[in-house]
């Protein structure tokens, strides 16, 4: 089964996009350094097409900084793409990934270059926008799509920059990319069950990052051969359990979940270009 989230106001949005990005000179397209491929929109990849653009991989701060280095020399030399890692708070290295694109837009410089901000839900595009303009003009949050609404901000160096709200496509398929996806926080949690994105992560990082697992869970020792013991013997640890002293796995999940969500976990991503499948990106 796949993975469907697709609220209505993203569906205004798409229509209100192929617009707007007519009228702009380049596209700041924000992704999640974990996973810039499974987070960027195949939509946005299609008008996006004769653009100036640059991937903006943010949370860079918590993901695993040679993975992160990977895709930067993916986008750029597979891709032919500016690309930039940055953590979203940071301002310098906002404002430099910003004036990066900006040199590339031929403009009069009397003008103001007018730039559009996309990217999928959660990926941190208001936070950036926040940090540029030295003060907060957009909603931020810990769930996905908290902007509705398209809004623009005059910037120094005569730069016009505008948010748009995240947009995701109707079918996230494979599963495993829409489990990534949950996992990182990029799709309402009530679009997937919170054990199922446990299972999938605690399996994941067993497999890709056992030294996160024992760093942060020291009491796992030996560390869990499965997915689901280690979700439980997480859980008895950390005392969420039931009347009867058993394992209450909803809580453990979100636990689990919230501890890589945040970084607590380590510095870790969940794709590199090595293991996706290219035929996997759609432009």
């Amino acid at each position: 089964m796949n993975i469907q989230w697709f609220p209505g106001h993203m569906l205004e949005t798409k229509n209100q996009l192929k617009s707007a990005i007519s009228r702009v000179d380049a596209l700041f397209e924000i992704v999640d350094a974990r996973l810039p491929l499974s987070s960027s929109n195949p939509f946005l990849e299609k008008i996006a097409r004769g653009k100036n653009r640059m991937k903006v991989l943010n949370k860079a701060d918590i993901a695993d900084p040679e993975a992160t280095q990977a895709w930067l020399e993916y986008f750029s030399r597979d891709r032919e793409l500016l690309a930039a890692a940055v953590c979203g708070t940071r301002a310098q290295e906002a404002s430099h990934a910003l004036e990066s694109l900006v040199s590339q837009v031929d403009r009069n410089r009397a003008r103001k270059a007018k730039v559009m901000v996309v990217g999928i839900p959660n990926t941190g595009k208001s936070t950036i926008l926040n940090t540029l303009a030295g003060r907060k003009v957009a909603k931020t949050g810990n769930v996905p799509a908290v902007t509705r609404h398209q809004q623009r901000t005059s910037l120094k160096g005569n730069i016009d920059i505008y948010d748009t709200p995240g947009i995701l496509w109707p079918v996230i398929e494979p599963r495993q990319r829409g489990l990534a996806l949950a996992a990182s926080g990029a799709i309402s949690d009530t679009a997937v069950d919170y054990h199922e994105i446990a299972y999938f992560a605690a399996q994941f990082l067993l497999e890709r990052y056992p030294d996160c697992l024992v760093e942060r869970y020291p009491f796992l020792d030996p560390l869990p051969g499965d997915p689901q013991t280690l979700i439980e013997s997480v859980g008895a640890a950390r005392g969420c359990l039931k009347k009867g002293g058993h394992v209450d796995y909803q809580k453990a999940s979100q636990l689990i979940i919230r501890d890589l969500r945040s970084g607590r976990l380590g510095r870790i991503s969940f794709e590199t270009p090595e293991d996706i499948n290219i035929d996997h990106d759609t432009d």
